[in-house]
Order: structure tokens, then C-alpha cells, then sequence
């Protein structure tokens, strides 16, 4: 399965131009926010899960990045960066997100269209290239790379168009959530 995972995403960054390179240095920050601390202040659930993990290469410049989305249905999982991922010449940002029940799916979106928007406003200062940047995830992490990919107003929310997304890799997401739930 995770050959067939790799498969996918190898494929689209062939289809960038982007190769794998040898000898490159990498660097994993943990629980890192990307909501303001105004916006996380008093709410120990938001800080909790609002973060991300950080892999990406520092001896490199414009590297394409994935920002990962971790299944579990919108109820469970935790943020990862996929072991299939590391050591190949990108950047993958792992990232945490509320969970249902404690909130509706739509927070869940919204979580998910930060952290994509932090990608964009930061990455650059790492060494990354915004012009690839990837979203993607497994299952519950497919739906929300297809709600922030497809949905325009979720990033249109935080100044980014959701045009600017180089690809949309959804793995086995499901494709529809009750937003009321």
C-alpha cells in the first residue's frame, strides 16, 4: 500500500520536474502553531491541536512541499509526516486539526486551510519554492485536501488563492461530511 502511496506522489512531482537528490540535510520541527497566538490564547484544545510537524531539507533551495492531512474521519488520528515521505527532496508539514465532536467538520476545514495558508506565507523563509506546494492526506485527510484544494473561500479567508495549490493528492478521501455534523 505505502509503495502505492509513494507511486502517486512520485508521480506528480515527475510531472513537475522535481527529482529527488542525494546528500540532502533535513531538519524536523515539532508542534509548531499556525494560528496566532491571539487566536490560540485560552483555548488549551486549539493549542493542543493546531500544529504541525515541520520535516524539510536545509541544505537545499526551492523544494516542492506537501502539506499532509492525517485520516481518522474527522474523529481521530494525529498529525504525522509519514515515514514514505522523508528523504526525498521535499518538505512535508504534518498537520494537526481539531476533531469532531468536540467541533463541527467545518472547523476542521478551517484548521486545515491555516495550516495550508501558513505554508504559503512561511515556506519561503525555510527555502522553499510556493509555487509547489502539494496538498495532500489519507482518508479524512483526502477530504480536507479536496475542501481546501476545491472550495475556494477557505484560503480566500487567509489573502491565498486556491489556485496557487501546484496539485491536490487526495488518498482514499471521502468525498462528502455532513457540515452539520
Amino acid at each position: 500500500m505505502e509503495t502505492k502511496i509513494l507511486g502517486v506522489i512520485t508521480l506528480a512531482f515527475l510531472m513537475t520536474g522535481v527529482f529527488a537528490q542525494e546528500n540532502i540535510e533535513y531538519k524536523t520541527e515539532t508542534a509548531v502553531p499556525y494560528y496566532s497566538k491571539d487566536i490560540m490564547e485560552n483555548n488549551k484544545y486549539m493549542q493542543e491541536m493546531c500544529v504541525f510537524d515541520f520535516y524539510y531539507p536545509t541544505n537545499i533551495k526551492d523544494f516542492p512541499t506537501i502539506v499532509w492531512f492525517h485520516g481518522g474521519g474527522l474523529t481521530g488520528g494525529k498529525r504525522q509526516i509519514p515515514e514514505y515521505l522523508k528523504e526525498r527532496g521535499f518538505a512535508v508539514v504534518g498537520v494537526g486539526y481539531r476533531l469532531s465532536p468536540n467541533v463541527k467538520a467545518v472547523e476542521c476545514i478551517k484548521d486545515a486551510a491555516a495550516a495550508t495558508s501558513w505554508t504559503f506565507k512561511n515556506i519561503e523563509d525555510y527555502g522553499g519554492d510556493t509555487s509547489l506546494i502539494f496538498i495532500s492526506g489519507k482518508s479524512a485527510g483526502g477530504y480536507l485536501t479536496y475542501m481546501v484544494g476545491l472550495d475556494k473561500k477557505y484560503l480566500a479567508a487567509h489573502d491565498i488563492d486556491a489556485n496557487q495549490i501546484a496539485g491536490l493528492i487526495p488518498l482514499s478521501g471521502h468525498y462528502y461530511t455532513f457540515h452539520g455534523a
